[in-house]
C-alpha cells in the first residue's frame, strides 16, 4: 500500500502543476503587481478606484467663473470632480495653515500665497483682476468718481485691510490722498457687493468681475482711471499635502490652457 501511494502521488504531479500555473497566469491578467487591475492605471493621485474629487480653496471673487470652469473640466475629465470652497483669501490660506483637507489653493494676491509657502508647491499665476467703484442703481450717494468716497455721509463698504481686495482698495486710496472712512468691512469682496446690491451702503469698491457677475440691474459700476487702479494677481498652487497630488497639479496647469483662460476672459478676468 505505501507504495501504490507514492505511485499515485508521482502520476498526480504533473496535473496538480499545471493548475497551479493556470491559476497563477489568470492571477497575473486580472492584477498587476500592486494589486490594482492591469492595463488601466488609477486616476492620478488617487488611491484606486475610478474618481478622485478635489477639494479647491478660491477666492470669493472667483466663484461665478470657477462654477464655469468645473463644467468645462469636468466634461474633459470625467474621472475628476471639483468640490469648491470660496471664501476671502486670508481665511482660506488660514484653513490650510491649520491642516484643512484641501488639493488646490487659489488667492485673489501673492502676497497671501506667499504666506503659506511652505505648504504648497510653486505657484502659477492664472488671471488678473482690476478693481471698481460699485453703487446701488440709482446712486443715492451721489458717487461719480473715487474723490466723492471721502464725503462723511456717504455710506462706504470695503472689505477688510487683511482681504486682497481690501488692501487694493486702500492702496488706491491713499495713493490719491483720499480720506475715505468706511462704515463697514467685510470679510470677503462678494460681502461688499451683497451690501450694495441690498442698498445696506452707498458705495463700494469690488473687483471688475464681480461687477460684471452682478450686472447693470443690481449695481452700477463706476471705472477707475487705468492711472489709478491696481491689478489683482490671482496665483494657484497644489497643496504639498494633498491626498491626489497629481491631480490637483493637473488642475493648476490647466488654469492655464487656451480653454481655461477663455473661460476667465469671458467673465472679466484679464489674462495672467
Amino acid at each position: 500500500m505505501p507504495l501504490l501511494h507514492s505511485r499515485t502521488l508521482t502520476r498526480a504531479l504533473p496535473a496538480v502543476l499545471a493548475a497551479a500555473l493556470l491559476a497563477a497566469c489568470g492571477s497575473d491578467d486580472a492584477s498587476d503587481g500592486d494589486g490594482a487591475p492591469a492595463g488601466g492605471a488609477s486616476p492620478s493621485g488617487g488611491s484606486g478606484g475610478g474618481s478622485v474629487e478635489l477639494t479647491v480653496l478660491a477666492a470669493a471673487s472667483l466663484t461665478d467663473v470657477f462654477e464655469d470652469a468645473k463644467e468645462v473640466y469636468e466634461d474633459a475629465n470625467p474621472q475628476v470632480s471639483l468640490r469648491f470652497s470660496f471664501a476671502g483669501s486670508q481665511e482660506l490660506a488660514a484653513q490650510v495653515q491649520e491642516g484643512a483637507p484641501a488639493d488646490v489653493l487659489v488667492t485673489a494676491d501673492t502676497t497671501t500665497m506667499d504666506g503659506v509657502a511652505d505648504l504648497t508647491d510653486d505657484p502659477a499665476v492664472i488671471a488678473r483682476n482690476a478693481l471698481t467703484l460699485v453703487t446701488p442703481p440709482d446712486d443715492p450717494g451721489g458717487v461719480d468718481e473715487l474723490a466723492d468716497l471721502a464725503d462723511e455721509d456717504l455710506r462706504l463698504v470695503l472689505a477688510a485691510p487683511e482681504v486682497p481686495a481690501g488692501r487694493y482698495g486702500r492702496e488706491i486710496l491713499d495713493r490719491l490722498g483720499i480720506d475715505a472712512r468706511p462704515d463697514s468691512e467685510e470679510p470677503n469682496v462678494r460681502a461688499v457687493l451683497g451690501k450694495v446690491e441690498l442698498g445696506e451702503a452707498d458705495a463700494g469698491l469690488v473687483y471688475v468681475t464681480d461687477a460684471t457677475a452682478a450686472g447693470a440691474d443690481a449695481v452700477r459700476a463706476v471705472p477707475i482711471p487705468e492711472e489709478d487702479n491696481v491689478l489683482a494677481a490671482y496665483p494657484a498652487a497644489a497643496v504639498t499635502d494633498s491626498e491626489n497630488a497629481d491631480a490637483a497639479q493637473d488642475f493648476v496647469d490647466w488654469l492655464l490652457t487656451d480653454e481655461a483662460q477663455e473661460v476667465l476672459a469671458g467673465a472679466g478676468f484679464l489674462a495672467p
